[in-house]
């Protein structure tokens, strides 16, 4: 069975790519928590991540962004004594902060899928590539998507960030072709 290379041999990330990787997410809590977990990973690999990602859910409250919003530094001094997640205080800050952000713009009416999906026209894209080397860091979308974040007060959302998070929520298929996943994916974005 082909995968993408970038999953190699480790169970936990050969099952992430087969069963969560590339598929389109339109819950709201989901997308929020991808989009977090993805600026954790800042400066490290996602396996990291994915590895603490238990962690994190029970740390920050499976991602509910009204309770991580009310969250105070004495939580933040906590989390960092947490060997279950990454330790750095200004990515720990960042959960917070982006948590009180999302609701900000929910509270002056904007719906958070609506508005992470118009970056691809509501409409997930297929990517055709052969190679991993072939497929890009950043797009324009993803560009156009850290500076609308920023703007709203997200941290940790650099184009490269948002990229990683377009192709992890299926916003972009970009398995290899020859993936046995691609496909699967493929269709899903059909619908």
């Amino acid at each position: 069975m082909e995968r993408c290379g970038w999953c190699g041999e480790d169970p936990q990330y050969q099952h992430y790519h087969d069963t969560v990787w590339g598929r389109p997410e339109y819950d709201r809590t989901e997308l929020f928590k991808k989009l977090c977990l993805d600026g954790q990973q800042a400066g490290l690999s996602w396996i990291t991540i994915l590895r603490k990602q238990v962690n994190y859910e029970a740390a920050f409250f499976n991602f509910n962004p009204e309770k991580m919003a009310a969250m105070t530094e004495n939580d933040v001094l906590t989390q960092m004594q947490n060997a279950g997640i990454v330790r750095n205080k200004l990515k720990i800050q960042s959960l917070i902060n982006n948590a009180r952000a999302l609701l900000a713009f929910e509270q002056a009416g904007g719906d958070f899928s609506e508005f992470l999906w118009s970056f691809v026209d509501h409409s997930p894209r297929d990517n055709a590539f052969r190679r991993l080397k072939d497929i890009p860091a950043e797009t324009e979308q993803s560009k156009a998507m850290s500076k609308a974040l920023k703007k709203l007060g997200f941290s940790f959302v650099g184009p490269t960030i948002c990229y990683a998070f377009m192709q992890a929520v299926g916003m972009v298929n970009d398995h290899v072709v020859t993936c046995h996943v691609y496909q699967s994916c493929q269709r899903l974005s059909s619908h």
